[in-house]
């Protein structure tokens, strides 16, 4: 059986080759429903295929898009990416997803691949490390939408939390509550202080300041995974140790909450606990953990938004910075002192 062509569609709907053109493509301003209706009803009824290479060599695009994340271990890097593919497919674009694992050589041989393979688009979680590769995307007029982090020297479309406001929340809950000696636990910074962790410390420092709290240095602390149980340890042995602690994300609640079952450490009994980044495992632990969540999902939608836009618009718009506002999600691993 003879294949149906676009012809056919437009014939049997009656409407020409452009407006079925203009309907594959959803350019549906000038188009009744009435049109669109009966075009999709013959779609359907001759089981119609677009020529998905066609399409894309007379559009010059095609509709590909590159996703890069740091870590794709976060909790939030899973949430977005499915927020992220899911409006894309809705635009029938398809998504790469790389996981750079923190490596600025792994990230920057998967930009050039990418690249290479001529996607529309790239959404980046940064690494953080230098600028060089971002500022060859930019060159090539290649749309670019940071997710989660900041570059020095990179001036994109960029979307992340209110990390500061985050750890504010997270400290005024614990003053509420009566806790004075509070100490912060993150990954480490990097050699150009990852974004979420510099705000993150930036926030507790201030939030400390404006309750009118002491800031002792050896309480904010930052180690790689492997050694958080190490920095944990020595917290606990301080002659004054925290009556409550921080973890700087997802990553380090887990390696906390691990080190409080092998060692017997009682939450929030001996040492309360909140989280930024509202991980599932927080709330099936015993007790549920009070976490400071980000909108992970509407952040991914709304980075695929934007990114679609810039698409269309071959990256003409002005770059702004979008920043999501942080929620507490109240737990029992605070006590009152």
């Amino acid at each position: 059986m003879k294949k149906p062509t676009i012809e056919d569609v437009a014939k049997r709907a009656g409407v020409s080759k452009s407006t079925v053109s203009q309907y594959l493509n959803e350019r549906y301003q000038y188009m009744s429903e009435d049109t669109r209706r009966r075009i999709s009803e013959v779609i359907e009824d001759l089981k119609y295929q677009p020529n998905g290479l066609a399409r894309s060599l007379k559009q010059n695009r095609t509709f590909m898009v590159g996703i890069i994340v740091a870590n794709i271990d976060y909790s939030l890097s899973i949430k977005c990416i499915r927020a992220i593919e899911n409006e894309l497919q809705q635009h029938k674009t398809q998504v790469i997803i790389c996981n750079a694992d923190e490596s600025p050589e792994k990230e920057r041989e998967y930009i050039e691949m990418l690249a290479a393979r001529q996607v529309d688009g790239l959404i980046v979680f940064p690494s953080g490390n230098g600028n060089s590769s971002y500022r060859r995307v930019m060159e090539m007029k290649l749309p670019l939408v940071f997710l989660d982090r900041l570059v020095e020297g990179v001036t994109t479309q960029s979307l992340l939390l209110d990390n500061e406001a985050a750890a504010k929340i997270a400290i005024q809950e614990l003053a509420e509550h009566g806790h004075e000696r509070i100490a912060i636990l993150s990954l480490p910074l990097g050699d150009y202080a990852i974004t979420p962790r510099k705000e993150r410390i930036s926030g507790y420092k201030k939030a400390m300041e404006e309750l009118g709290l002491p800031i002792d240095e050896a309480y904010i602390c930052h180690a790689p995974k492997e050694n958080i149980a190490e920095v944990l340890e020595r917290l606990l042995a301080l002659p004054k140790p925290p009556t409550a602690l921080l973890a700087g994300n997802d990553i380090v609640l887990a390696e906390i909450l691990k080190f409080a079952n092998q060692t017997g450490l009682r939450i929030p009994d001996q040492l309360s606990v909140i989280g930024i980044d509202d991980a599932e495992f927080a709330h099936i632990y015993n007790p549920v953990i009070t976490t400071i969540s980000q909108p992970a999902y509407d952040m991914g939608t709304q980075a695929a938004k934007i990114l679609l836009s810039s698409i269309e618009q071959k990256g003409t718009e002005l770059p702004i910075t979008y920043r999501f506002p942080p929620m507490l999600q109240q737990g029992q691993s605070v006590r009152t002192i």
